[in-house]
């Protein structure tokens, strides 16, 4: 593909200063940011905090965060109390964000930012992705917005602002790296504002339903306003999401208590607890291998989508006349304190146990 029009390049560098001073009057209001007003008093933003909830947004929302960020936050109110927590306290806390593997990097960032680095996160974007669970993004989201780093911040909402301003007729994620290099050329010295302005502008003006051109800082550069801005992005064909079947089995004891697991460290929702259950196989399961004998009751099905495959479980429960004792059993009162993902949360619910907090 030829190189993004220069022209239009210059274009958006141009509109940096319409576009900060945009953002110093309409600027959302978060609690992990400092905001322009606070920036220009003299207060900097803390690190830690934006990293954590740019790490917590991957993939989601900022409403869905909000909570989560705020619980982290009380909790863990620096990168020391976060480093000293147990894996299976922050691992509980994060159930229900997905995508578990982000909150295992998360912990072994935090303990190295808290040991070797002495609390201190890199200043540059270069040096911040040593550090595990920082990516490109990341890295050059914390060095923009916490040291002015002036590197473009490419998030989902500036992707769809920059594919509309230059009409871009491919999918974003094929051209993704000439786009950050754009973005690059375009940064102020009020790189973190810039990268913050630019997001907000994807949230609010250029959002994916709707595109109110009127009240764009932008105007009259951008290129889709004068077309269709909502056929930007241009979608990657999606692919087939492939199926996967088990089953996943419910114990609980004449106590009250319920057997439970802990899933692998590495793979999918590692870390994480469990119910027990089968493999889960790619054609739908017959009568499953129950793991102990007894009168089992077929609680019906849980579906759950994940990134790659869909997956559907038959839940089985077995009310046993026994009373178990071991640390894989735990009340049925406490089991809204293990860290159990949204897909064992379903089955617990089909299963008519309590997830109390």
């Amino acid at each position: 593909m030829p190189s993004l029009d220069q022209r239009q390049i210059k274009n958006l560098s141009a509109r940096a200063a319409g576009l900060l001073g945009w953002y110093d009057r309409h600027a959302r209001a978060l609690p992990w940011r400092i905001g322009p007003q606070e920036r220009k008093a003299g207060h900097v933003p803390d690190p830690y905090r934006v990293w954590l909830s740019e790490i917590m947004l991957q993939q989601t929302t900022v409403p869905a965060v909000r909570g989560y960020f705020e619980r982290f936050t009380k909790r863990w109110p620096d990168v020391f109390a976060l480093a000293a927590a147990p894996d299976g306290e922050v691992m509980a806390e994060w159930a229900g964000l997905g995508y578990y593997a982000r909150a295992r990097n998360l912990l072994a960032c935090a303990r190295q930012v808290a040991g070797p680095l002495a609390g201190r996160f890199p200043e540059t974007a270069a040096q911040l992705t040593s550090l595990p669970g920082i990516g490109p993004y990341t890295a050059a989201a914390v060095a923009a917005i916490c040291f002015d780093e002036r590197v473009g911040v490419l998030d989902g909402n500036v992707e769809r602002v920059l594919a509309r301003f230059f009409a871009l007729n491919r999918p974003v994620r094929e051209i993704k790296a000439e786009l950050r290099a754009a973005l690059d050329q375009t940064v102020p010295a009020r790189a973190g504002d810039y990268a913050q302005a630019l997001m907000d502008l994807g949230a609010t003006i250029c959002a994916p339903r709707a595109s109110l051109c009127g009240r764009c800082p932008l105007q009259p550069d951008c290129r889709a306003a004068t077309a269709d801005p909502l056929a930007y992005p241009v979608k990657p064909q999606k692919q087939p999401r492939p199926n996967r079947y088990g089953h996943v089995f419910i114990v609980r004891d004449r106590d009250g208590k319920v057997k439970f697991g802990t899933r692998p460290p590495r793979g999918l929702l590692g870390g994480m607890h469990e119910f027990p259950g089968s493999e889960w196989v790619s054609e739908p399961v017959g009568d499953p291998a129950f793991p102990v004998p007894g009168h089992w009751q077929d609680k019906g099905e849980v579906r759950h989508v994940f990134t790659h495959f869909a997956l559907t479980l038959t839940v089985w429960r077995l009310d046993l006349a026994t009373i178990e004792t071991g640390s894989d059993w735990v009340g049925e009162k406490r089991l809204g304190q293990l860290a159990l993902p949204i897909l064992f949360k379903k089955v617990a619910a089909v299963a008519g146990l309590p997830l109390e907090p």
